[in-house]
């Protein structure tokens, strides 16, 4: 039987980083994978979603440019060329991080993995063959899965799962539950490609956990492309209708019914730990995550749970990070990773990228804030770029005149956002941030702007 110091459950962004870095370490270790490496991110999440972004800004652009003369036949006719390259860029990448676990010399087990006892995992093959491994450590790293709740008739709606897995034609219609985050990215895919899209949210604003002014602002950008938003609304059964499915909803007291020719649910995902652990074994839960302390251990000692399966943020780079500072706890390094300062990024268009607080949860934490903004108007690459109303925002100590959160939305603010985020784990204050040069023309350079509004406001 095959001994590790290190058994990794999961080989997504959390996981197979944990396995490298602890290899680094001179580790013997071992990842087990039921499906692709890379895991939900870079196979049914973040990575194809980006891609089949990029590839419908090349339409929307040829539509609205200097190819405007293209129909939306022409369109329907690329879609398959369009998930074909979703699926080179998201097999090239999974094939390169197999290579990465080989020069590492770290066994890769095909299968699904159950923990028999702390320090033993069962490993089960596509063929049913089992295999029994022993280790000092377990990790955890096993992400998540899309939400479904028990609306009536959402059997007849995708998964984004479902979506990114095999839809490579063009819908005339599509109907979006849920205005988050990969609402928003999938309405922003199917606007672009001309498809009738319609989003259906039940808080009172798109990105509802996020600064008001953003999902407000981003509901009057996809308006104007065309989308049809609501919001407070609530679902109440999805019904096949001929060729159609429709939405059965109440908006402000209202009944309202929408049909689209698909309709993807995307309100969410949960933790993903089904039938990880044999009878007789289970870790403490909260709610649905696995429960960890500050070193990431479950209440079982010697295994560990790091990513979506155990975080309150559900982020690639926060499993990350998570994933190599856990391996560095466990061998007696140090790591240097804020993990209070996590940015996060939504690929609409424009993009929109935050970090640290907003100015309401400030206020609702009793911290004292000063609040600076610039609207673009004037910025020389967002007139070039046309991406529709954008703004940079800042929130401040209005005291210590330290940064605490900024809120983006223009182009390329994905890009930007890296550079915010390490002036507030630096707790810079805006005077210092100030000092940085910006190149002109950018649309950093707005960022300035909205900081000497703030410095003035802080007096």
């Amino acid at each position: 039987m095959a001994h590790y110091e290190l058994i990794v459950i999961g080989a997504g962004p959390g996981g197979y980083e944990a396995a490298l870095h602890a290899a680094k370490l001179g580790k013997k270790v071992a990842v087990v994978e039921k499906r692709e490496a890379g895991g939900t991110c870079l196979n049914r999440g973040c990575i194809p979603t980006k891609t089949l972004l990029h590839s419908s800004q090349i339409f929307h652009d040829a539509k609205h440019g200097a190819h405007a003369g293209i129909h939306t036949d022409d369109i329907r006719a690329d879609m398959t060329e369009i998930f074909a390259y979703k699926r080179e860029i998201s097999q090239k990448l999974s094939s390169g991080i197999e290579s990465l676990f080989k020069t590492a010399k770290i066994d890769f087990l095909r299968g699904t993995a159950l923990i028999t006892a702390p320090g033993a995992v069962r490993v089960t093959n596509a063929e049913g063959c089992a295999n029994d491994y022993t280790c000092d450590d377990i990790l955890i790293a096993t992400g998540s899965v899309p939400s479904r709740p028990p609306i009536p008739g959402l059997e007849f709606a995708m998964t984004s799962d479902e979506l990114l897995e095999g839809c490579d034609h063009l819908y005339r219609s599509i109907v979006i539950i849920g205005g988050g985050v990969i609402g928003i990215e999938f309405a922003t895919f199917y606007a672009d490609l001309g498809c009738e899209v319609t989003v259906i949210e039940g808080m009172d604003r798109l990105l509802p956990n996020m600064d008001k002014e953003l999902g407000q602002s981003l509901a009057l950008i996809l308006k104007k492309q065309g989308v049809k938003v609501f919001t407070n609304a609530m679902v109440q059964n999805v019904e096949k209708t001929g060729e159609d499915i429709a939405v059965n909803f109440t908006c402000k007291e209202k009944s309202e019914t929408v049909s689209g020719e698909a309709v993807l649910c995307a309100i969410g995902r949960r933790p993903y730990c089904d039938g990880l652990f044999a009878d007789g074994i289970s870790v403490e839960m909260n709610r649905r995550s696995i429960a960890v302390n500050e070193r990431y251990e479950t209440s079982i000692p010697h295994i560990y749970a790091i990513g979506d399966v155990s975080a309150k943020i559900q982020l690639a780079h926060v499993a990350t990070a998570q994933g190599i500072a856990c391996v560095d706890l466990l061998y007696g390094r140090e790591n240097h990773t804020s993990m209070s300062v996590v940015p996060s990024c939504i690929y609409c268009r424009p993009e929109i990228a935050v970090v640290g607080l907003t100015e309401a949860e400030a206020k609702e934490a009793g911290i004292p804030v000063k609040v600076g903004k610039h609207v673009m108007f004037d910025n020389a690459k967002t007139l070039i770029a046309d991406p529709g109303r954008c703004f940079m925002k800042f929130v401040a100590h209005a005291e210590t005149r330290e940064l605490l959160g900024a809120q983006l939305m223009c182009e390329h603010t994905s890009d930007m956002i890296g550079g915010v985020s390490q002036a507030l784990a630096n707790h810079m204050t805006v005077d210092q941030f100030l000092l940085a040069m910006r190149p002109h023309p950018s649309f950093e350079e707005a960022m300035t702007a909205a900081l000497e509004d703030l410095a003035q406001k802080l007096g």
